[in-house]
């Protein structure tokens, strides 16, 4: 198995590459995993999203499990959304509650795929070649929102806030998913703990039944659906999402003027 991920420099530029004993070993992009010969130590760097998707899928009810305890039909092809772009953070990066919104917010630990290469009506068999490695996403959801409106479920509106798709902390290639369990701790109490083999579509079947509606590009990420175990996160709670083999992804609600008090606090100091 490989490791990679992306780092900001001290001069703000975004390195991208393989990490092996705490130092980078640059590549070009996901698109093209061209070393380019430079050797950065990540102690000179600071850690962000490990891929920056143009568009992320995201899965409901794509585990049995859920879908038993939801009396819900397994469905026969992936059911999903879209969040955007501007929603993604890294791992230790906050999550900001939406300004004027009081309501609930829920955390869904989440298996992400990466894609490597441009895909479109793909069979599973160049669907499982297409996938660069596997990630972590926590897949934040302004609940409150789903069901405002009687007429028209607002799913996109409530999982596609600014920073509302934590993905991190690396992308792993070479991963085997079929043996590997996801464990999810609220401020260290475990929340979730389940099995991906438990997955109604194989990620190469995510990819390669997806295709046939959309065209994936290097660097798009499926986030494969959660399971059982969800539930919701007040300011200042910790969210840590963690598989063996590929490490933990961990953020922290804030509220929505947090961040504007602490600038304020740091000006009112100077």
């Amino acid at each position: 198995m490989d490791t990679w991920m992306r780092f900001m420099s001290g001069n703000g530029d975004i390195v991208f590459g393989r990490v092996e004993g705490g130092y980078l070993h640059e590549y070009e992009s996901i698109e093209r995993p061209v070393p380019t010969g430079a050797v950065l130590s990540t102690r000179a760097l600071t850690p962000v999203a490990p891929c920056a998707p143009g568009k992320i899928v995201a899965l409901w009810n794509n585990y049995h499990a859920l879908a038993a305890k939801l009396d819900k039909p397994v469905p026969t092809h992936p059911l999903f959304l879209l969040k955007p772009a501007g929603s993604v953070i890294g791992t230790g990066e906050p999550i900001r509650r939406p300004p004027g919104y009081a309501g609930k917010i829920v955390y869904e630990g989440e298996l992400g795929i990466v894609i490597g290469r441009r895909c479109r009506n793909a069979s599973v068999e160049e669907a499982a070649d297409a996938i660069f490695g596997y990630t972590l996403i926590n897949d934040v959801t302004a609940a409150d929102l789903l069901n405002e409106n009687p007429h028209f479920p607002q799913w996109c509106r409530a999982k596609g806030f600014d920073t509302f798709c934590c993905i991190g902390p690396a992308i792993v290639s070479g991963f085997d998913w079929q043996r590997a369990n996801l464990v999810t701790s609220l401020d260290g109490v475990e929340r979730q703990n389940y099995p991906f083999a438990d997955m109604v579509f194989s990620p190469a079947e995510q990819v390669s039944l997806i295709s046939q509606d959309l065209t994936f590009e290097p660097g798009d990420v499926i986030a494969c659906g959660t399971s059982i175990g969800v539930g919701s996160i007040k300011e200042g709670a910790t969210v840590s999402i963690t598989v063996d083999g590929i490490g933990t992804l961990s953020n922290t609600l804030i509220a929505a003027n947090a961040t504007a008090a602490k600038k304020a606090e740091r000006v009112a100091a100077v």
